[in-house]
């Protein structure tokens, strides 16, 4: 499954594009985010998703959980959407 990370500072269209496009070539995409402003991108893109993808049938379900990642040699935690076709 394809890891997408998003930061407090990514564009939400754009993440948005890059989810649609990998969940109609492979159905599933993991989105990765530390820190609240990063969550806050990285729901808000995989809502515009579902906009972008819904006139074309298909409806997006999203699961969250946590990760830990490696930042600089820091262990931090993540929060991890799988989002996936339904």
């Amino acid at each position: 499954m394809e890891i997408l990370k998003v930061s407090s500072r990514s564009t939400p269209n754009a993440v948005a594009g890059a989810i649609s496009g990998v969940l109609r070539t492979d159905g599933a995409v993991e989105v990765q985010a530390v820190g609240a402003g990063a969550t806050n991108q990285a729901i808000k893109a995989i809502a515009i998703a579902r906009g972008y993808l819904a006139p074309l049938g298909i409806d997006v379900i999203c699961i969250p959980a946590f990760a830990n990642v490696e930042i600089d040699g820091d262990e931090r935690t993540a929060i991890k959407l799988i989002c996936e076709v339904r």
